[in-house]
């Protein structure tokens, strides 16, 4: 948490809005998506979601494959309070809802499922989309479809391992028929693992794909990994926003550029 701290307070420092942003691309997410302050009822469907969640005293045994929490290391869990603790916040849902309309992201892959917050914002924002969401812990998995069901998200599709394996199942899958949109790295934060990810997963993107990355200053590691990522030769923009980064691949990009955004 003391590191957290720390590079928040150079975040602070470094960051800007879109007064310093000279990119075309960047400027109009930033004024068309990521400062969007329209009120849009889909919101109060996520809130709703995640609002139950907080109310659900539900006990699970946890299977941790990455890192594991911060807050505990308990293997029984509370629903309430994973939603609490570990869950995407209700300001991060709605900014996935924003980016997803924003750029009509189609075909969508999401390593971490945990609750389906995230899956679920996406979801409401293009139900058209074909949503692969992975998550490794099987009582976890169990539980997040059977709420996915609940709610009638029906372009969700949950599967249950280790990301190493669903990716190898995937990737064939990808390149052959379809590209991703949209990938959301949101589970397992570790260096190693992260960059093998990352790596593994380049061969299914087109021009316009965006990876974004959670959770980038949850460890030194992790920021080291962010560092990696950034200076890859296919990676023509990025956008730290502290909490994500942002990993852009378009060719449109003559020089590469790297912004430190708040959002």
């Amino acid at each position: 948490m003391y590191y957290q701290a720390i590079q928040y307070i150079k975040f602070l420092i470094k960051s800007t809005n879109q007064h310093g942003v000279h990119s075309p691309f960047v400027f109009n997410l930033i004024t068309k998506c990521f400062y969007d302050a329209s009120e849009y009822e889909s919101y109060k469907l996520i809130y709703n979601y995640k609002n139950a969640l907080r109310k659900n005293r539900t006990k699970i045994n946890v299977t941790d494959l990455g890192v594991g929490s911060q807050i505990t290391k308990q293997q029984d869990r509370i629903i309430s309070e994973m939603a609490k603790n570990a869950g995407t916040t209700y300001k991060r849902a709605k900014l996935l809802f924003r980016l997803t309309s924003y750029f009509k992201f189609n075909n969508i892959l999401e390593l971490g499922t945990s609750l389906g917050i995230a899956t679920q914002a996406m979801s409401l924002a293009n139900p058209k989309a074909t949503i692969t969401t992975v998550e490794g812990c099987p009582n976890i998995s169990k539980f997040t479809k059977s709420t996915f069901k609940k709610y009638n998200l029906e372009n969700i599709q949950v599967i249950t391992g280790n990301f190493n394996d669903v990716i190898k199942n995937l990737i064939p899958i990808a390149i052959g028929t379809k590209t991703l949109d949209l990938i959301f790295f949101d589970g397992n934060h570790q260096k190693e693992a992260t960059l093998q990810y990352f790596e593994s997963l380049l061969e299914t993107t087109h021009n316009d794909s965006v990876f974004i990355f959670d959770d980038i200053y949850w460890s030194k590691s992790m920021t080291e990994a962010w560092e990696i990522i950034k200076q890859h030769p296919k990676v023509t923009l990025t956008i730290d926003t502290f909490f994500w980064g942002f990993v852009f691949f378009r060719k449109e990009q003559v020089n590469k550029e790297d912004f430190i955004v708040r959002c």
